[in-house]
């Protein structure tokens, strides 16, 4: 009888080019596991909307076992608790695991290495966190010579396929699904999610079969929210259904702008960076001096906030991101940059009021990238755009041809012709708001901060 060996997931939900079941299968029968840990990462407890994808993927992966002869083992807990009461269970002595960069699951990671012989292998990423290095030796903090110096790597290593898995002569307990509470129940805000998304390898195959087919026009077609023009494949990246080299290897040769898509599976590696430098990054801005920018708070603040979490500030193209973001679970990558824009420059709020909504609503709330993201609009990262560079809404709706995705989601406004749509003016309709800030007086608000910020 061999000793099991126990394959620890997290956000690594396949099978197919998984080092952590690979190398788990060619030492012997293997117990994948995975430990919902709320205890270890308290101060990031997954968002609802994640909770609700991680449901769905859990049962897509457990279904996938089962057809691969094996089984899905679910455990709540503590990480380090919970897997050394497994291996007394079963007799396992060693655990295989992918490597991830957040840093409470780095916490885990030397946890559990010390009770268990823990084996981390990397495929997250295109290239593992931190060996991405200047000339210097030392990590990069700008994108542009990171993605340069990445590329010399590329591409990456030929996905592999799943192994064969060899099941244990009897299986631990596993909790039920079921129990865990991942989905709403009241209300069931989730609808629009089911409709938009099937969580699982399967269905990050699709989507990744699906955008292949256009992937050649993807930079035409990237920053246009009517259209159909990036890959969605966000979710299915974050926790794991697909591999980045299994994307590489897929889109590489579709032709066109491909190269523009490529950069930005670089993007999601130098978040991975910035992370593996920083791993505050998503609750301290990474240049001091905005530690001291007078935020508004207080009830009017937190108006705001509130018109601007329920799409009803007045600007179609911002109420439509936000709108699209809670009915889907997801948001274009040009409405995420516009609408985070505006709530860190015209409502002067806090880049970390934002980023928590995103964290809780997004299907593809990613630690790395929102953070990253959130700073670059902010200004305050350590690669971003300049606080003084304020998105105009008004301007970005109608250049980015956003008039039928403004009637989508904002139904109000559908009757409107697209001269009109982006900005009603006397023709709003009834039951849409007002502006709740003129974009000339929440722009000279957020400059009057700067400045007294740089005069400081």
């Amino acid at each position: 009888m061999t000793t099991p060996i126990i394959v620890w997931l997290r956000r690594d939900l396949r099978l197919a080019d998984q080092p952590a079941f690979r190398a788990a299968a060619a030492q012997g029968t293997v117990i994948p596991v995975y430990v919902l840990d709320d205890e270890g990462a308290k101060h990031r407890r997954m968002g609802a909307a994640s909770r609700w994808w991680l449901h769905y993927s859990l049962a897509s992966l457990a279904a996938d076992l089962e057809q691969a002869g094996s089984r899905l083992i679910l455990r709540r807990g503590k990480s380090e608790d919970v897997l050394a009461a497994l291996a007394a269970e079963t007799g396992a002595r060693a655990v295989h695991a992918m490597h991830h960069v957040e840093p409470w699951w780095r916490n885990a990671e030397r946890a559990v290495g010390k009770v268990l012989d823990l084996t981390l292998h990397h495929g997250l990423y295109l290239a593992p966190p931190g060996s991405v290095l200047t000339g210097g030796g030392t990590p990069f903090k700008i994108y542009t010579p990171f993605w340069r110096a990445l590329q010399e790597r590329m591409p990456p290593a030929p996905p592999l396929p799943a192994p064969k898995l060899t099941a244990p002569e009897s299986w631990p307990a596993s909790e039920r699904l079921e129990d865990w509470g991942l989905l709403p129940t009241k209300p069931d805000w989730a609808g629009g999610m089911r409709a938009e998304w099937t969580p699982g390898e399967g269905g990050a195959a699709e989507r990744l079969e699906t955008f292949v087919r256009r992937a050649a026009r993807y930079a035409e077609r990237r920053n246009l929210p009517a259209m159909l023009g990036t890959s969605r494949l966000s979710p299915h990246l974050h926790f794991g259904e697909v591999s980045p080299a299994q994307v590489w290897h897929a889109v590489a040769g579709a032709g066109g702008s491909v190269s523009t898509f490529l950069g930005e599976l670089g993007w999601r590696d130098y978040a991975a960076n910035v992370i593996h430098q920083f791993p505050d990054y998503g609750a301290r801005s990474y240049k001091d001096e905005f530690e001291r920018l007078e935020w508004r708070t207080g009830p009017e603040a937190e108006a705001d906030l509130a018109a601007w979490q329920q799409g009803r500030t007045g600007y179609p193209i911002v109420d439509a991101g936000m709108r699209e973001l809670w009915a889907t679970g997801w948001m274009h990558n040009r409405v995420r940059m516009i609408v985070a824009s505006f709530l860190i420059k015209h409502l002067l709020i806090d880049w970390r009021r934002g980023e928590e909504w995103f964290w809780d609503t997004l299907v593809d709330a990613d630690y790395g990238q929102n953070a990253v993201n959130w700073q670059w609009s902010a200004g305050s990262g350590v690669d971003a755009n300049m606080f003084v560079r304020i998105m105009a809404p008004l301007t970005q709706s109608p250049k980015f041809e956003a008039a039928n995705y403004i009637r989508q989601w904002v139904p109000e406004l559908a009757k409107l012709g697209d001269a009109e749509i982006h900005d009603p003016g006397l023709l709003r309709p009834r039951g849409y708001p007002a502006k709740i800030v003129e974009h000339t007086v929440g722009r000279a608000r957020a400059l009057a901060a700067h400045a007294k910020l740089k005069a400081v």
